[in-house]
């Protein structure tokens, strides 16, 4: 059965996204749609449009600090179905605010980004992932009981990738995959459909999450080599 591909939504104040912006292995996944919001009263905003799954925001802010924007939120039958992170300072008076402000959790500034990752993975359910993962778009060809198929790669990392085609696959299906990446010859290599998708409104086709199961080594090296040179220009 095919399963329908939902994305989850982060609002998330400006400037803490500039912070994460450099840990990839949360920013790039394509499961998650991220929204910057410049204040509190635009988080709200936000999240009265969109109904997040996740909201970061900050303590000490003009026109409305965090604990307002919580209280609106968990008042709100509509609105109240949603985890919050609150950034705030590490003076005691800031501290007891954010336990007072009914929010999912607190991380104190300046911001320790693997804590702060830690939470957002826990409360929206998903692993920390291991390995980079940068955006590529490059052909395919595979082959899955002896069925041939063609797609494209949405993404890459030295562990799997994110596959796109208009074949159906099953999660656990073991398929052969062929394609080459930028200044190596072709790999090919033995997977795992860990993840479906399903259709998404970006896609033409259906959305796998695939699992290398056998890399050689010099299919990981030239993968990792061509991941890392992606993650240092981005």
């Amino acid at each position: 059965m095919i399963m329908v591909f939902v994305m989850k939504k982060v609002i998330i104040a400006r400037d803490i996204k500039a912070i994460l912006e450099k840990k990839k292995t949360f920013l790039d996944r394509s499961a998650l749609r991220l929204f910057a919001a410049p204040s509190n009263e635009k988080a709200l905003a936000l999240h009265r449009a969109l109904k997040a799954d996740l909201i970061i925001a900050k303590l000490n802010m003009p026109e409305m600090s965090g604990e307002t924007l919580c209280s609106v939120i968990r008042d709100d039958d509509e609105l109240q179905h949603v985890s919050i992170i609150i950034v705030c300072s590490e003076n005691e008076s800031d501290l007891a605010r954010c336990i007072q402000c009914r929010a999912n959790a607190f991380i104190s500034s300046p911001v320790d980004t693997e804590l702060l990752l830690q939470e957002a993975h826990r409360l929206l359910n998903i692993a920390p992932r291991t390995s980079y993962r940068i955006p590529i778009r490059v052909k395919f060809f595979g082959k899955s009981k002896q069925r041939v198929f063609t797609g494209y790669t949405e993404n890459l990392s030295s562990s799997g990738m994110l596959l796109c085609t208009m074949s159906h696959l099953f999660e656990g299906d073991s398929v052969m995959c062929s394609f080459s990446v930028p200044v190596s010859q072709q790999i090919t290599v033995q997977a795992e459909v860990v993840r479906v998708l399903g259709k998404d409104p970006g896609h033409s086709g259906n959305c796998y999450g695939i699992k290398f199961a056998d890399l050689s080594a010099t299919a990981a090296s030239a993968i990792q080599a061509f991941v890392e040179k992606g993650c240092e220009n981005g």
